[in-house]
């Protein structure tokens, strides 16, 4: 399998160009990806099982997921999952309100691959 590399413009001065080659994404194109661990019973339940439970934005798609863990977890997902998360209606100190809704994502690694949530 062959990485696509992306070949990216840099201007030194106003008339000089340097290309630049990178095939991996900078960390920080894949910060806004990851938006927090989830910390529940069942995400709990499945860390046992080598399946860990994140909120993620709501353009990423599974390939953006499984990069942004490798980037800041350091270990390769064999599957990815995504579940939407539909907005719900609350009542709140006498008044009717919206939850947000959004996305979460089960990522699933080897057997003894772990992540350590805090």
């Amino acid at each position: 399998m062959e990485k696509k590399t992306v070949k990216k413009v840099v201007r030194k001065s106003v008339g000089e160009k340097v290309t630049r080659e990178s095939s991996v994404p900078v960390r920080s194109q894949l910060a806004h990806m990851l938006v927090r661990p989830r910390v529940t019973e069942k995400a709990s339940l499945l860390s046992s099982q080598h399946i860990y439970a994140f909120e993620v934005s709501q353009r990423a798609t599974k390939k953006d997921i499984a990069r942004a863990v490798l980037a800041f977890y350091g270990v390769t997902p064999i599957k990815v999952r995504i579940v939407p998360v539909p907005a719900k209606n609350v009542f709140v100190r006498g008044k009717w309100g919206t939850k947000k809704s959004g996305k979460k994502a089960y990522v699933r690694l080897k057997k003894g691959d772990t992540i350590t949530i805090s």
